[in-house]
């Protein structure tokens, strides 16, 4: 699936895309601000990734972090790798303020498009003022 939204197939709010790791939102935020950043090569699990492409996704994931830092009033940025939802190695980077935002039983499966893209462009632009030319 990631797939397909990594070619287009399927839409994606996408706050970065290089060569090597893509980031969109996801349509089911624990958090706003919450994205996914992903490969752009299709591997089932991160510890099947290449050290170059694992270094990659997390210089990327560093960027999105201090991005969402300065966009989402939040406590930390937190991470999670599950890998069991989708077989394409993805990392969650989440506003979050205390451990229990960090639940995917809170995820809103039916937040708005209008509340979605006004993160991604939050992001966006946060991207933008720190230099970033990968900025969706």
């Amino acid at each position: 699936m990631f797939t397909k939204i990594i070619t287009g197939e399927f839409p994606g709010r996408f706050v970065w895309r290089d060569d090597d790791v893509v980031a969109f939102l996801t349509i089911v935020p624990i958090r706003p601000g919450h994205v996914l950043v992903v490969p752009v090569r299709e591997v089932d699990k991160w510890t099947d990734l290449d050290p170059s492409t694992w270094a990659r996704l997390n210089e990327v994931a560093l960027h999105i972090g201090r991005a969402l830092e300065s966009s989402f009033a939040c406590e930390r940025v937190g991470t999670i790798i599950a890998g069991l939802e989708v077989p394409h190695c993805h990392m969650h980077l989440i506003p979050i303020d205390t451990m229990a935002d960090l639940d995917f039983a809170k995820a809103d499966a039916s937040a708005s498009a209008e509340a979605l893209d006004e993160s991604a462009d939050r992001i966006r632009g946060a991207l933008r003022a720190a230099g970033h030319t990968a900025a969706g």
